[in-house]
């Protein structure tokens, strides 16, 4: 492994581990039972209630130690039984801290308004108040106390298992990779997307289509994995009187359904502009639309070489510092410290993440780099999720429960930093310029076709599963039929992927449902805040930090409006935020045949 996991434990299984799990349990159970004992919070057991609510919340700093030491050693050595068995004990762990929270839900739920509002208000619960609102809302939407804590139990061997399952399949299955010369070579799931974003369109399709074969061969496992999510998902909605599916989603992602429909309202009306985006890629390829392994591919432009690591890590700093310099400092002690685990290698799970101790104070990022300019996006996407932790550092655990709109805001940020520090340089080529915006537009036609897709794909599928299980032929029109709608006619004829439904890790992620649309709400935010930064210069970045820092103490809507001063709740904050895409693609559609003429050139003299 890259990166130095020393600060969590000084060994794997040593006894500074053993002891730090033993301790946990035992102080996660007794603090079950002493919440249990408890009746619901009334003026005589008001001040045990503040106890338990404060032991509850140094438990989440140290759960989150031991959590994000074994997500980082299960993910980067993923076939290692013995990390795989510790994850597994671990689900058991979160388990019985669910069932604490039973406790405060029960705690909090039949109580009168007033009584709430003055416990609240202790002196010790200043800055967790958000927290303790949330748990007040949530708790009204509970079974009772027994069956939240079968449903914890249930859970680890059931929704939690698929998705455990998931993991391991995904991690293990490779595909067979024929080049265009004809090589073969066995390659692992992980690496598949560096291939689907080489500049050789032969190098994508061969990498999309052999890849789905694969897919192919695991398609029962990841249907039967996806329904059974889903339809526990549905079940315990309808025992906990939940009306809507995605009432659940709207509560963790701190937002509105006002909020959402606002988004989306601007996204479709202003949904010519991201297919514009595409077809200009289409006509650089000389063809008449974009297939889905196009998506992420650069334009054919020359000096596409790969970036080695140190190039990468140069790359982000140099853009950092130039355009953020706390930013860039931040960086530099992260990779300082080898915090990054980045190589390709075989076992490793797919994907990118962010992880850290609150314990600890640190983060780590978990990504696969292969030297594709993408790579280098992730690591600046990663790492403004990292520096997102380092500004909230010194906020208590309670007020650090920040939602995903919230989260992917920072991480797009950091991609938006690394792109527009890159374009400042002033010994930039017309080409190189070209091959940097059409990676800036070309993922925004991702965030907001792409992504959209994956919104509407979801919503149906929770629909249809509400009547039983959606056979993999189902799942696979589902998918077709709602990336034709949302990309029209840009998506040429059978450019459709029927198995992106078995390939996005996104759609198995059991902790969080609906995990995709915060991407969207989270890049348009990123670019209405980053267009401010442009604007106000340093002058704004007092306010980002703010923005950061209250992200856990407020809803996303109000975090923005107290931050910001923008209205999340109608489409005009949106609009703005899409239609900065103009100048960008505007730019590139006057650099770019100039640059694909010195690109033709470039092949005609070397040939």
């Amino acid at each position: 492994m890259n990166w130095d996991l020393s600060s969590y434990f000084p060994e794997f299984g040593g006894p500074e581990m053993q002891s730090f799990k033993d301790e946990l349990k035992r102080d996660i159970a007794s603090l079950r039972g002493k919440s249990a004992s408890l009746p619901s919070l009334n003026p005589q057991s008001q001040s045990e209630w503040v106890n338990v609510f404060l032991r509850h919340e140094e438990i989440i700093k140290r759960l989150s130690h031991l959590s994000s030491y074994i997500g980082c050693l299960a993910s980067a050595d993923s076939r290692n039984e013995a990390h795989l068995k510790e994850e597994a004990a671990l689900a058991l762990l979160r388990a019985e801290m669910a069932k604490v929270r039973v406790e405060l839900l029960r705690a909090v739920k039949e109580i009168s308004d007033e009584l709430f509002t003055g416990f609240i208000a202790q002196k010790e619960f200043e800055g967790a108040r958000y927290y303790l609102q949330r748990v007040r809302e949530d708790s009204q939407r509970t079974m009772s106390p027994e069956k939240e804590i079968l449903a914890a139990d249930l859970n680890v061997d059931g929704i939690q298992a698929w998705g455990r399952l998931y993991d391991r399949v995904s991690s293990n299955l490779e595909f067979e990779m024929e080049y265009p010369d004809g090589r073969r070579q066995r390659i692992a799931m992980a690496q598949r997307r560096t291939f689907m974003e080489d500049a050789d369109r032969r190098v994508r399709r061969a990498a999309f289509e052999a890849g789905n074969a694969a897919w192919k061969q695991v398609e029962d496992m990841a249907a039967a994995a996806l329904n059974a999510i889903s339809g526990t998902r549905l079940s315990l909605n309808r025992h906990r009187g939940i009306d809507h599916f995605l009432d659940v989603a709207l509560f963790q992602a701190g937002i509105t359904r006002k909020g959402l429909d606002a988004m989306f309202e601007a996204v479709y009306a202003e949904i010519e502009l991201p297919r514009r985006i595409l077809r200009l890629k289409a006509g650089a390829m000389n063809s008449r639309g974009i297939a889905w392994y196009d998506l992420g591919a650069p334009l054919a432009l020359p000096d596409q070489r790969r970036l080695s690591w140190e190039d990468g890590k140069a790359l982000v700093n140099e853009s950092f510092s130039r355009a953020y310099p706390a930013l860039g400092h931040f960086f530099q002690e992260a990779v300082d410290k080898s915090w990054v685990e980045w190589s390709p290698r075989a076992g490793k799970r797919p994907g990118a993440f962010c992880t850290g101790s609150q314990l600890i104070q640190e983060s780590r990022i978990f990504m696969t780099y292969n030297g594709a300019l993408g790579d280098v996006l992730t690591l600046a996407h990663e790492s403004g999720h990292a520096f997102h932790s380092r500004v909230m550092r010194d906020i208590r655990p309670y007020a650090r429960v920040y939602p995903m709109t919230l989260a992917e805001s920072a991480s797009t940020f950091g991609e938006l930093i690394l792109i527009e520090g890159v374009l400042q340089d002033p010994s930039l080529t017309d080409v190189q310029r070209a091959f940097l915006l059409d990676i800036e537009i070309g993922h925004a036609a991702v965030y907001l076709l792409d992504i959209s897709a994956r919104y509407e794909f979801e919503k149906s599928l929770y629909e249809e599963r509400a009547a039983g299980d959606l056979a993999v032929s189902r799942l696979k029109e589902l998918m077709v039929a709602t990336q034709r709608r949302i990309f029209g006619d840009v998506l040429e004829e059978g450019g459709e992927d029927p198995y992106f439904w078995a390939s996005k890790l996104h759609f198995y992620i059991t902790g969080i449902t609906f995990y995709n649309f915060t991407y969207t709400f989270g890049f348009l935010l990123s670019r209405g805040l980053f267009e401010r930064f442009k604007q106000e210069g340093e002058d704004f970045l007092p306010r980002y930090e703010q923005f950061l820092r209250l992200s856990g103490s407020d809803s996303a809507i109000n975090v923005v409006r107290k931050a910001i001063g923008a209205d999340l709740e109608t489409p005009e904050f949106w609009v703005e935020a899409i239609r900065s895409l103009d100048q960008p693609l505007a730019e590139l559609e006057n650099l770019l045949p100039a640059a694909l003429a010195a690109s033709q050139n470039l092949r005609t003299a070397s040939a």
